[in-house]
């Protein structure tokens, strides 16, 4: 279904690039005359209009159409029911209830229904659909569904579902996707990232991808690039980075083995393992961030913010978030041995889960329980040590 929706919505526009070179063939066709400069240009359509077959020479300071018109040069608004074609360069505001065509560079707004088209821009264009610039653009680009830029985006684009620039000096904002050569400011984006060169921050819901960032790359899952010293998402391939696999275990006798991956500051974690203190609820998962502090050659002191659930795949639930600190000992380039307190907050309604926080425990702070709620929430103090490969 999402193949035959963007196949439909592509060949719109080619219906509207097509109309765009039809009004401009019919301009190009027209006599060879030496164009004027008129007032006012009302009309129908090409070539009934006050201008007539001559209107592809002129230039206007007002345009009004109640279909489509064309001319050389918009100097002023000009309005038209379905299409604007512009030859050559437009100033000021143009509307158009379907799309807008400049030949060359517009200088001012376009607003159009569907699409607005053009070599260059200064200024900022609005379409219900898609923008499509040829070469630069400075200002802004807003569309339901997409932005290109064929050379440089001097200032942001916002998309409801992509943007597409070489050369980026602002902000890429797209309900989907945003790709550029070069940024220098941010991207965001609901599912994924891609750049060259980034100096500034990729942001998105999913995936970010990259080769050199200067700034965080922040994903909801996985985060790619050759060097990214501050990636933060639960995975992160970085060809200058670190990846370890770690084998853990804490007070609550839940051994995990962990994937940690990330840049030279930041990390992600992600993991699965086993209790061996339950009989149910057995089945351990980890998903986490962590961040290096204090480094050198044979020490560092890792900090980390993860969530864990155990589960047993039927009825109950059980959610530990752990803040801990981690002093860490390399005792070879690949090995290294950590080990440290940590804090937890547990929110649990079985009886496995409750039973491995007792009250009556030492290392528990605080115990309670809310009004009409199965859920029992408590605060207490743990630990996790373990053994990590690091490759």
């Amino acid at each position: 279904m999402k193949a035959l929706y963007f196949k439909h919505q592509f060949s719109q526009i080619k219906k509207a690039a097509c109309l765009g070179i039809t009004f401009l063939g019919l301009a190009f066709h027209a006599d060879a005359q030496e164009g004027k400069i008129t007032k006012a240009h009302f009309g129908l359509i090409y070539p009934l209009s006050t201008n007539g077959t001559h209107a592809p020479l002129d230039t206007n300071n007002l345009s009004i159409h109640l279909l489509a018109g064309v001319s050389s040069v918009e100097k002023g608004f000009s309005y038209a029911g379905l299409s604007n074609v512009v030859r050559n360069e437009s100033y000021g505001a143009q509307f158009a209830g379907f799309s807008n065509h400049i030949g060359k560079q517009a200088n001012g707004a376009l607003f159009a229904g569907f699409l607005n088209t053009y070599r260059s821009a200064k200024g900022s264009q609005f379409a219900g659909f898609a923008n499509l610039a040829q070469k630069n653009v400075e200002g802004a680009q807003f569309a339901g569904f997409l932005n290109t830029t064929g050379g440089d985006m001097s200032g942001v684009q916002f998309a409801g579902f992509a943007n597409v620039a070489k050369n980026v000096k602002g902000t890429q904002f797209a309900g989907f996707s945003n790709t550029a050569k070069n940024i220098s400011a941010s991207q965001f984006a609901g599912f994924i990232n891609v750049a060259k060169e980034v100096n500034g921050s990729q942001f998105a819901g999913f995936i970010n991808i990259a080769k050199k960032v200067k700034g965080a790359q922040v994903a909801g899952f996985i985060n790619i690039a050759e060097t990214s010293d501050s990636p933060i998402g639960i995975i992160n391939i970085i060809k200058n980075g670190e990846k370890s696999i770690a084998t853990t275990i804490d007070e609550s006798q839940t051994s995990m083995l962990t994937f940690r991956s990330g840049g030279k500051n930041l990390y992600g974690i992600i993991g699965m393992g086993y209790n061996f203190k339950n009989k149910d609820e057995v089945y351990a998962f980890e998903a986490g961030l962590g961040a290096h502090f204090f480094k050198s050659k044979s020490f560092r002191l890792n900090m980390e913010l993860t969530q864990t659930i155990l589960e047993s795949f039927e009825k109950g639930e059980y959610f530990k978030g752990t803040f801990r600190l981690l002093p860490a000992v390399k005792v070879a380039p690949w090995l290294e041995i950590f080990g440290g307190p940590s804090i937890n907050f547990v929110s649990t309604n079985t009886v496995e889960g409750k039973a491995l926080h007792p009250e009556s425990d030492d290392l528990v702070l605080r115990t309670w329980q809310r009004k009409n709620s199965d859920f029992q929430q408590s605060l207490h103090i743990g630990y996790q040590a373990g053994l990590q490969f690091v490759f």
